[in-house]
């Protein structure tokens, strides 16, 4: 059983549903700890005063702000304080949308919502809510203070429970502006062998057949193991990669993968 990150409530008009908040997903990477390579002793990170070239406790240590000429502006803790969201334990239903017309980009975190407690009038308003979220075909919106700082969140249902997602709001997202578009648009020609492409590679999507390389490498490395099978390295394909400068060697390319994807 995960450990909750958080618990309160979730309210729905008159329906107050009590809830723990936890992680979905869990962390897989392979962790290192830096070493001092002559001896193998554990670095250490130590805040340090470039001033007074000295180690400060970490009771003397405030918070300040760059400004764009190089400016530092300090804040105290009451300032940070007055700044801080209202503390709740309560995330409100503001409104129920519709998922697809949420942008991708804007889903953060995934978590689940489970009840707090097994009491009949805790599961019945619990399954009450999974219900009406998922009969609707929409996804509930609210917000929750989650480390000191405000999130809006989506409520879905998955697998029967509670399923939470902290989003990004609309303004951290760079406007496609602001991003090469890649030029011209192609030729119908390359176009239509593009999608030829896509669809000899379309599949069924099945999240088992895909799994972390690097990590299965560096597993391996930490336990010593001999692998005997060839691992593909995604990289080592590069070098036989033609050159698509042009739109010759564009539609060259276009057709050794249509070959490529038709042979399996």
């Amino acid at each position: 059983m995960p450990r909750y990150l958080w618990s309160g409530s979730l309210s729905f008009g008159l329906i107050n549903v009590p809830i723990r908040l936890v992680s979905a997903v869990q962390d897989r990477d392979v962790h290192f700890r830096q070493l001092h390579e002559p001896d193998g002793s554990p670095i250490e990170t130590r805040r340090y005063c470039s001033e007074e070239e000295k180690e400060v406790p970490f009771e003397e240590i405030g918070r300040g702000y760059e400004l764009d000429d190089g400016t530092l502006v300090t804040l105290t803790d009451e300032e940070l304080d007055a700044a801080a969201p209202r503390k709740s334990r309560t995330i409100d239903i503001e409104a129920f949308v519709d998922r697809s017309e949420i942008d991708p980009l804007l889903f953060d975190h995934p978590y689940v919502l489970l009840p707090a407690g097994e009491t009949d009038g805790v599961m019945r308003a619990y399954r009450l809510l999974a219900e009406v979220i998922d009969s609707s075909d929409r996804v509930a919106l609210g917000r929750v203070v989650l480390r000191a700082k405000e999130h809006l969140v989506t409520v879905g249902v998955r697998d029967g429970l509670l399923a939470l997602t902290t989003m990004r709001f609309h303004d951290e997202l760079r406007p496609a502006a602001d991003v090469d578009n890649g030029g011209r648009k192609p030729s119908a020609a390359k176009l239509k062998a593009a999608v030829d492409v896509v669809k000899a590679m379309s599949a069924d999507w099945d999240p088992g057949r895909y799994e972390d390389r690097h990590r299965r490498r560096l597993e391996d490395a930490v336990a010593g193991a001999d692998r005997t099978e060839d691992v593909e390295d995604p990289k080592s394909g590069d070098a036989e990669t033609p050159d698509a400068t042009g739109a010759r060697d564009m539609m060259d390319v276009l057709k050794a993968s249509l070959d490529k994807a038709r042979a399996g």
